[in-house]
């Protein structure tokens, strides 16, 4: 059994954290050096009582009322994150219960950063062609901004909050769903970590790092060494396009629209050229929303269908690469 992409909304906090406010904290940093640099004007920020959970439901509701979905439908919730509201329960089965979903409803959070929205489509996809469900609440969220330390210029300039829910199901009248490539390289976990708070590390005590009185780390925040990020990135990504399109039997003129994770517009650009992706067909929506993680792609897929960027019988290769390291790949037809 075949699955297809029903429906796709998303959910933006309403606290915002502009070039301007960075640059009042970081005087050193302009608005315009932040936004040459990163292609980022503005990210979301989730309040101080407002977790994974929260961001899930409201992207939820908001994907039945702009679709009109009967949430009574939904056979199983799948929920990435890597913020999740509790260690355990499962953040997923809160949100079944405050949607008000089935008890008969499947419930489940993975835990996976930038490539969680194409390898949550791969889950829906065996659920639904294994006879187990036919239609998948998919729901992205993430409160990323939770984990940086308020000194870390660099990470703060990048990462936003955000939730996405897309409906997953057997009905053929929506976009199709092809073949995944995917890839795992472990030995680049430490490059980006919140080393601190889980078992191995429950110690939530740590002390700030600094050189020449830059911040470097804290093991109880998020680290990132960008220069390795970007060797993965730019090594890994290249060989990843061309391995779906080879999986799917289509070539790089066949597909119609390229998005993929939003992690940053440098990276994204060199990305770009290295693959030879002509401009017209790379989107990019980032530039008041920040790199939103596992959302980065629902979020641009949502506003290329709103802009018409896709349209019926549009061919999109989606790639999601990062945390973990972790990459994967496939062609949605809409």
């Amino acid at each position: 059994m075949n699955s297809y992409i029903s429906a796709v909304s998303i959910y933006l906090p309403e606290n915002k954290l502009t070039n301007e406010n960075l640059n009042d904290e970081f005087p050193e940093w302009s608005a315009e050096k932040i936004s040459t640099k990163t292609g980022i004007f503005e990210r979301r920020i989730s309040s101080d009582d407002q977790f994974v959970s929260d961001l899930a439901i409201q992207a939820a509701q908001n994907l039945f009322k702009e679709h009109s979905i009967d949430k009574n439908k939904i056979d199983f919730v799948l929920l990435c994150t890597q913020s999740p509201d509790y260690f355990l329960p499962t953040t997923a089965c809160i949100v079944q219960d405050k949607l008000g979903l089935p008890t008969s409803c499947g419930a489940l959070d993975f835990n996976l950063g930038c490539s969680g929205f194409v390898y949550g489509l791969a889950l829906a996809n065996g659920l639904i062609a294994g006879g187990t469900a036919k239609n998948i609440l998919l729901i992205t969220s993430e409160t990323y901004t939770k984990f940086i330390n308020k000194e870390d210029k660099s990470n703060r300039t990048i990462f936003g909050d955000a939730a996405a829910a897309c409906l997953i199901s057997s009905d053929a009248s929506s976009g199709s769903i092809g073949k995944f490539i995917f890839g795992t390289d472990g030995a680049g976990a430490e490059n980006l970590i919140v080393k601190n708070g889980a078992v191995r590390f429950p110690e939530r005590n740590a002390i700030n790092v600094y050189s020449d009185n830059v911040f470097e780390s804290n093991d109880n925040n998020l680290y990132m060494n960008g220069q390795e990020i970007f060797k993965f990135t730019t090594a890994s990504v290249p060989v990843l396009v061309q391995d779906c399109l080879t999986k799917n039997e289509l070539s790089l003129d066949d597909i119609d629209l390229f998005i993929f994770h939003q992690a940053n517009k440098f990276m994204l650009d060199y990305i770009r050229r290295k693959i030879n992706i002509p401009i017209d067909k790379f989107f990019m929506h980032f530039e008041n929303i920040g790199n939103t993680v596992s959302s980065t792609i629902p979020i641009a897929m949502s506003e290329a269908l709103k802009t018409k960027k896709i349209i019926k019988g549009s061919k999109v290769l989606i790639a999601g690469f990062g945390v973990g390291y972790s990459y994967g790949a496939t062609v949605l037809e809409f």
